[in-house]
């Protein structure tokens, strides 16, 4: 398995992310880190009560992937997809992202994300600097032997469409990637709520 340097795209809100994140512990993402502040920051809730809470986009979301929570099995690796919320007000999010590989000159690598449907579900309620996330999976063994793929070629990072929206946003993440559509190297679970680990 081989992965590049994870390098931010220039003009990307990532110092915006480093200070939500930073600002609600999140830096060594983990999970005692993550409840050690004693504030109740994402909700998850049942859809009716967020019905008054506006969706989350991608211009009030910095999405980042959790590189140090790598946990890796059977040719895949996983990591938490996660989803920050830079604004000044409360945003709901349900179900997948779409999320899709993207080469150094903007053009998308292979298929989009499949969605794992292993997890349930729910309505989470992200409050200001809060966060959840997704697990992402990327299947190196697909990459490496599946019809279709080659040539490979390199993803720098993924376009990623918040649930429901039609507005994208990017994170900052490089692999090797199939770059003919086709084969389904990548998947994610539907937004759960928390910080993301290793442990899921």
């Amino acid at each position: 398995m081989k992965y590049l340097p994870t390098i931010p795209r220039t003009g990307r809100r990532i110092t915006a992310v480093i200070a939500a994140a930073s600002a609600a512990g999140l830096i060594a993402v983990t999970a005692s880190a993550a409840g050690s502040s004693g504030a109740e920051l994402v909700a998850d809730t049942a859809r009716t009560t967020a019905a008054a809470i506006p969706a989350c986009t991608a211009d009030n979301l910095g999405v980042w992937v959790a590189i140090s929570q790598l946990d890796g099995a059977a040719g895949s690796a996983f990591y938490p997809l996660q989803f920050t919320n830079l604004g000044r007000h409360a945003c709901a999010m349900r179900g997948f992202a779409g999320v899709s590989a993207i080469n150094p000159n903007g053009h998308q690598l292979g298929s989009p994300a499949g969605w794992d449907h292993t997890r349930p579900v729910r309505t989470v309620v992200l409050a200001p600097g809060a966060t959840a996330h997704s697990v992402l999976r990327y299947a190196d063994v697909t990459v490496a032997t599946a019809p279709g793929c080659h040539p490979v070629s390199s993803m720098v990072e993924l376009r990623v469409y918040p649930p429901g929206q039609r507005q994208a946003t990017y994170a900052a993440f490089s692999a090797e990637a199939c770059s003919h559509t086709g084969p389904v190297y990548l998947d994610v679970t539907p937004v759960q709520a928390g910080v993301g680990t290793r442990n899921g």
